[in-house]
């Protein structure tokens, strides 16, 4: 094998299910069939939003980012899946996979907080009602989104261009679908113990305390819907908080047991299925979860299908 600097591989072989190639044909087939459910449904979530007036609010306007980030997410990861999956050398260059690290890193640490931005929206919705217009205005949610965004990019370059620094020394076979950073630190050799240490501690600040604020956000949501004397005011407040709870729900939970913990303590296959879930699972739902349960979203789309319609 040809070595770059005398440390990294030209080209790493993503492994994935090698040693169980019967599951290969049919991860294929459901990646091709979800991975274009995912995109549209996204997609439609940004055009009534951004074409329905009565969807140009806070909620919405963090909502387009979301599904944004998510077409974003299962990109940077789901096509090279799909190449891999039906090719017998299952290669990525370094470069490419270098990408993909970036991307994905930067994907990832950008929604944990943009949940977090979220669930303070939903806060000051429900408990601040009469001043939620003034709190969250436009100026502040382009500030809050800046700074969601920035802080993603410099957690995932730091954290990544770390990792990459790390030898190699001649490992080139990945056992995982993608290029991701704590299975990059498994392969590794030399000290790398700095390295572990500086993910656990970049993780707390992406993950943990994003999830703090979520929790002491609906803590506090829960307790302004617990004082609330009609059942039906009850019933919607709880409304217009149930999907990103739902949302949160399903991002927070696998990610917290995947990277708050070393990665050389992490099981073989725990990557692999974290990356099938981030990159296929919650993008698909993600649309489904907001447009079922939000009578505004499904009135928006009704409508956008109607002038569809009639334009045709």
């Amino acid at each position: 094998m040809t070595l770059m600097n005398e440390s990294h591989p030209e080209e790493f072989i993503l492994l994935g299910f090698a040693d169980r190639p019967w599951l290969e044909l049919p991860l294929f087939v459901i990646l091709l069939i979800t991975y274009p459910i995912a995109m549209l449904g996204n997609i439609i979530i940004i055009l009534v939003s951004r074409l329905d007036p009565r969807l140009h609010s806070p909620m919405y306007f963090f909502l387009t980012n979301l599904s944004f980030l998510d077409m974003c997410y299962t990109t940077s990861i789901v096509p090279q899946m799909l190449v891999n999956l039906r090719s017998s050398t299952k290669t990525i260059s370094y470069t490419r996979c270098v990408v993909q690290l970036y991307f994905y890193s930067i994907m990832g640490g950008t929604e944990c907080l943009l949940l977090a931005i979220m669930s303070i929206d939903r806060y000051v919705a429900i408990c601040k009602p009469l001043r939620y217009t003034l709190i969250m205005n436009q100026r502040l949610c382009i500030l809050l989104m800046s700074i969601v965004w920035l802080t993603g990019i410099i957690y995932a370059i730091s954290e990544a261009s770390i990792t990459l620094q790390l030898p190699m020394c001649g490992t080139n076979k990945l056992d995982h679908l993608v290029c991701e950073i704590p299975v990059l630190i498994k392969i590794a050799c030399g000290e790398k113990e700095a390295n572990e240490l500086a993910l656990s501690v970049a993780c707390i600040f992406v993950l943990a305390v994003p999830l703090c604020l979520v929790l002491s956000s609906y803590a506090s949501i829960g307790h302004a819907i617990l004082k609330i004397n009609s059942s039906k005011g009850r019933k919607k407040a709880f409304g217009t908080c149930s999907s990103h709870l739902i949302v949160v729900l399903l991002f927070y939970g696998p990610a917290i047991s995947m990277y708050l913990q070393p990665p050389s303590s992490i099981t073989r296959d725990q990557p692999k299925f974290m990356a099938l879930f981030y990159g296929v699972v919650t993008p698909t739902l993600n649309p489904f979860i907001y447009t079922l349960r939000n009578k505004d979203v499904k009135m928006a789309l009704g409508k956008l299908v109607r002038i569809i319609f009639r334009s045709k």
